[in-house]
């Protein structure tokens, strides 16, 4: 299929995940859209996802995949043109789904970690035994290694479920994204955002990924034009790290790349075990590196260390 000038493509449907937050996503991407090309229509197709329908160990539902499955699918089936994911949420030990491709990652948002207290209590204020809302293996092995006295509760569920369940007594403060808080217009409940050094982000967090068909060149000619060069950069060496690590759902990997004012690249990684016992670090600037090679370069560190051992050893 040749090129068609983006006026000619009327009409763009959009299928995302049904959640607010999701919803929240695609509204940026259509105002973008908007903004470009306003005489281009857009539609949203939501659907409804297993991990949005399970409230239980992603495990059992295929892990990351269960936030992705449905979206790919209507993609694939010609019901949607473009998937809007949060990066977080795709699996990077298998590939993408053939006959697609990610054609843009718009500019990063925040990728740390928010504390939300109902009294206003700072993480390091929170009494022995009080129980912090999260179902992430990454924030559970930190806390266990940073704040041991700290019980994380199992919290599913999309951000505003969670913060009814904390207001319901169900655990006594929540860990969130603060990227998400900002999507849903929420960031009033922040009681403390928690730095990267403390509280290390997830791969690919703030990211939120553009999919197409392959085979759909015009369009991908026109979202291409969305995407953002550093962005491209440091998510490209994060998946990279997270694919050579062959790293699933329970695994408790973080890490975070970052373009620097002078054009650097670094991707700092760790990986934990469940009770954060055992940390492994390791930290790398590109130089003259392209960003999927020091991806691999800091799996490779980290694999050195034992992180394969570490990885397997956990159920998933």
């Amino acid at each position: 299929m040749g090129a068609v000038p983006a006026s000619e493509l009327n009409l763009i449907r959009i299928v995302s995940r049904d959640s607010p937050m999701a919803l929240a996503q695609v509204e940026r991407v259509r105002a973008l859209l908007a903004a470009r090309y306003p005489d281009t229509v857009t539609e949203v197709v939501p659907v409804r996802t297993t991990g949005d329908k399970w409230m239980g160990d992603l495990a059992a539902v295929e892990g990351k995949g269960a936030f992705t499955k449905e979206v790919d699918q209507a993609l694939l089936a010609g019901e949607a043109d473009l998937a809007v994911h949060c990066v977080k949420d795709i699996p990077a030990d298998r590939p993408l789904p053939a006959g697609t491709t990610f054609a843009a990652f718009l500019a990063r948002d925040d990728i740390r970690d928010a504390l939300i207290h109902p009294e206003g209590l700072r993480l390091d204020e929170l009494p022995a035994g009080a129980r912090v809302g999260t179902s992430s293996v990454r924030r559970v092995a930190q806390l266990a290694a940073s704040h041991p006295h700290l019980d994380c509760v199992p919290m599913r569920g999309n951000a505003n479920r969670r913060l009814e369940k904390l207001a319901a007594g169900e655990a006594d403060a929540l860990l969130l994204a603060l990227s998400g808080l900002e999507r849903i217009g929420r960031t009033d409940v922040i009681t403390e955002v928690l730095s990267p050094e403390l509280m290390c982000p997830p791969i690919g967090a703030g990211v939120l990924a553009l999919q197409c068909r392959e085979d759909d060149t015009a369009l991908i000619d026109v979202i291409s034009e969305l995407g953002d060069a550093v962005t491209h950069r440091e998510t490209t060496a994060e998946r990279m790290l997270l694919h050579v690590l062959q790293g699933h759902c329970n695994s408790p990997i973080a890490g975070y790349a970052q373009v620097e004012g002078s054009g650097e690249l670094s991707l700092r990684a760790k990986v934990f075990t469940p009770d954060g016992k055992t940390v492994l670090n390791a930290h790398e600037w590109a130089g003259p590196l392209d960003p999927a090679t020091l991806g691999t370069s800091v799996a490779v560190s980290l694999l050195r260390q034992g992180a394969r051992e570490l990885i397997d050893g956990i159920a998933h």
